[in-house]
C-alpha cells in the first residue's frame, strides 16, 4: 500500500491568502523553516496505478499539477485521470470544494456518510458532477467497505469508517440547536486497510476529543495521521486572528492535559503524524520550540508530497 500526502494545511493553507500573521508572512516571503502547505487532502493506492482521493480540497487542481502518481496516463484516453474513487470525512468546504475541480465529465465514485451525500444532494452546485457517471457511495459505519472503481472493479483497499467527536461543517451550523445541529455521520475518521499485506493506516483530520473508542479503532496501524489544527485551544485568540477556539471549531489542540500528544502517548501505533495543520500554528515553524516539543513527543509534521510505502 502506498500512500502520499497531498496537502498537509487546515482551511486556507499556508500562508493563507488574506493572513499576514507572522507564520503566512514568513512563508510568503520563502523563509527558511515555513515550508508553504496546501489544504488536508492524501492518497492511497494498492498497486500505485489506481488512487483513492481521501478529501478533496479548494487547492486539488494545483495538488494533482504536482504529483506525478496523479497525471493522466500519456497513453491513455483524451481526458482521464488515475484517481478512481474519492473518500470524504466531512462536509467542510475545505474537504467538498476540491470535488467541483473534477466535473469534466470525468467518472469515478464518492464514498461518503449518508449525512454527507445528503448535504452533497441538497447543494444544486453539485449537479455539475453529472450523477450518470459519477457513483455515490453511502459509506457505512463500523464496518469494513471494499473501495472499487466506477465499474464495481475493486481497487485493492478496504476502509473502515467511524465516528468522531466533531462538529457539524460551519456553513450548515444552525445556532439554535444543541451543537449546532450536529450528527453522528458529520465527522468520521477512516482506517485503510491493505489486507493482502496486512497494512492499516488510521487518517482522523478532524476530531474534538479521542474517546476511548476512537483509540479503538487505531489500534495497531502501521500509522496515524491526526488532527493537529492548533496547538493550543485559544491560539487564534491569542494571535488576534479571530475569536474562535480550537473546541468551538471541533477540534482539539496538540498540547496541554487534554491535547492530542497526551491522549495517544501510549497508543499501539506505529508511527504518529500531525496533518490539517491551520495557519496559526507555530509548529509550521521548523525551528520553534512548539515544533521540537512535537517532534521529541514522537510525533511528525505532515507536509505536502510526504510519501509512506508499506511493501
Amino acid at each position: 500500500m502506498y500512500i502520499k500526502v497531498l496537502g498537509s494545511a487546515a482551511g486556507g493553507g499556508f500562508p493563507q491568502w488574506n493572513c499576514n500573521y507572522y507564520l503566512s508572512r514568513n512563508a510568503r516571503n520563502h523563509q527558511s523553516g515555513f515550508l508553504p502547505r496546501t489544504q488536508s487532502s492524501i492518497i492511497a493506492s494498492a498497486d500505485k496505478k489506481h488512487w483513492i482521493l481521501f478529501n478533496a480540497s479548494p487547492d486539488l487542481r494545483q495538488q494533482i499539477n504536482s504529483t506525478p502518481e496523479l497525471f493522466p496516463d500519456p497513453n491513455g484516453l483524451l481526458r482521464s485521470t488515475p484517481i478512481s474513487a474519492v473518500v470524504l470525512t466531512n462536509a467542510d468546504i475545505d474537504h467538498i470544494a476540491g470535488l467541483l475541480t473534477m466535473r469534466e465529465r470525468q467518472p469515478f465514485v464518492i464514498y461518503a456518510t449518508e449525512r454527507v451525500i445528503n448535504v452533497l444532494n441538497s447543494n444544486p452546485v453539485f449537479n455539475i458532477l453529472d450523477p450518470a457517471i459519477v457513483k455515490k457511495i453511502v459509506l457505512p459505519l463500523n464496518r469494513l467497505t471494499k473501495i472499487s472503481d466506477v465499474n464495481n472493479e475493486p481497487l485493492g483497499i478496504e476502509i473502515k469508517a467511524f465516528p468522531v467527536p466533531g462538529k457539524i461543517a460551519l456553513f450548515l451550523e444552525d445556532k439554535k440547536k444543541k451543537d449546532f445541529g450536529s450528527e453522528t455521520e458529520d465527522t468520521i475518521g477512516v482506517r485503510i486497510f491493505d489486507k493482502e499485506n496486512n497494512h492499516s493506516v488510521s487518517y482522523i483530520p478532524g476530531c474534538a476529543k479521542v474517546s476511548s473508542f476512537v483509540k479503538n479503532q487505531t489500534e495497531n496501524s502501521d500509522c496515524l495521521f491526526f488532527d493537529g489544527t492548533l496547538f493550543r485551544d485559544d491560539e487564534m485568540i491569542t494571535a488576534g486572528l479571530g475569536p474562535k477556539t480550537g473546541q468551538r471549531m471541533g477540534h482539539m489542540s496538540i498540547s496541554g492535559a487534554d491535547g492530542a500528544i497526551e491522549a495517544w502517548r501510549n497508543a499501539k501505533v506505529s508511527r504518529k503524524i500531525f496533518i490539517h495543520i491551520n495557519n496559526s500554528n507555530p509548529v509550521l515553524d521548523d525551528h520553534s520550540a512548539e515544533r521540537h516539543e512535537v517532534e521529541q513527543s514522537g510525533w511528525e509534521v505532515a507536509f505536502d508530497g510526504m510519501e509512506l510505502n508499506f511493501d
